[in-house]
């Protein structure tokens, strides 16, 4: 089974006959191109033309990071599964603002049901909130309130101090950590929608724009709660990151190269661990549902079947 590799040394990544080659003063390892499904690079690497077209011809996108933990971009190999009919349904629902506003308050809403027992938030009020609003814009202020709370329980839960959202850069540890997890889910939800017909620019309740992958922020506002906050949760309480996984400037704090090592392990076990799934009958990995949603969206698009936000907390 293709697996995601997370480099977070630096050092050289290259074509070496049919096999990928890392390499630096210490470490020399390859890797059989087959067992790559994507690649996170958390470091700075050397790469090539000739590295990226064999990626490229099996299929394997590349996520870049910069030095402080930033997502920066992807390596997006040619499309895998274009479909014309399907981009145009896409388009269609972007442009009919009753059908956008319905997909975008569905990812706010599978964000605040999968956030509020988490969080032990009482729902109710965002989600009549959320009923009433008029505009994707109404929509979005909804979410940004519920997020404050969220971050309140976040703080609340972790002892950690959080004072205000701040992204670029993060103020504290906290901040820093939701910075690195958020992108790590984004990254993700890129690399299966590569898997998929759907184009990545077209969103719903985030507004489509020129070189941006938008579709995937709307898809992780469903799975951030799961795939990042609550295992910001986990890393803290046990003990695995602490305050010497950071490194603190006059207004700046971003996760040194062993905090992200020690996340990126983490985020990929997780990823990989599986749950009950009622409708299939069957355990799925945490992977399979963010590929799974997907699939959903386009029954939606498509008009086989409503779609309806993952609750993760009724699998």
């Amino acid at each position: 089974m293709a697996e995601v590799y997370y480099i977070t040394n630096h050092g050289t990544l290259k074509r070496e006959e049919n096999t990928l080659l890392f390499e630096n003063g210490e470490l020399r390892k390859t890797i059989p191109v087959e067992q790559v499904e994507e690649i996170f690079i958390m470091s700075e690497i050397s790469l090539n033309t000739k590295l990226l077209s064999f990626l490229s011809q099996h299929e394997v996108p590349i996520h870049f990071f910069n030095y402080y933990g930033y997502y920066v971009g992807s390596f997006y190999p040619r499309e895998k599964n274009p479909s014309g009919f399907l981009l145009v349904k896409q388009v269609e629902h972007y442009l009919d603002p009753q059908e956008r506003l319905f997909l975008a308050k569905s990812f706010v809403m599978g964000a605040i049901q999968n956030a509020c027992k988490l969080y032990s938030i009482e729902p109710s009020p965002y989600v009549e909130e959320l009923r009433l609003a008029k505009k994707v814009q109404e929509v979005m202020e909804v979410e940004g309130s519920f997020k404050k709370l969220c971050y309140q329980r976040l703080e609340a839960l972790t002892g950690w101090e959080f004072e205000r959202r701040t992204k670029r850069p993060p103020s504290n540890p906290l901040n820093a950590l939701i910075s690195f997890g958020n992108s790590l889910v984004y990254a993700k939800v890129l690399g299966e929608i590569y898997h998929t017909p759907l184009n990545s620019t077209v969103s719903y309740l985030h507004e489509p724009s020129e070189k941006r992958h938008s579709l995937c922020l709307d898809i992780a506002e469903v799975f951030k709660p799961i795939l990042s906050e609550k295992l910001i949760i986990e890393l803290i309480n046990s003990g695995t990151i602490d305050e010497r996984d950071f490194l603190k400037e006059t207004e700046f704090c971003y996760l040194t190269q062993e905090g992200k090592r020690k996340f990126s392990k983490a985020f990929d076990k997780l990823l990989n661990s599986t749950v009950s799934h009622p409708k299939l009958r069957r355990k799925v990995s945490h992977r399979t549902l963010i590929r799974l949603e997907l699939y959903k969206l386009i029954k939606h698009l498509t008009a086989d079947q409503p779609y309806t936000p993952l609750n993760y907390w009724a699998l």
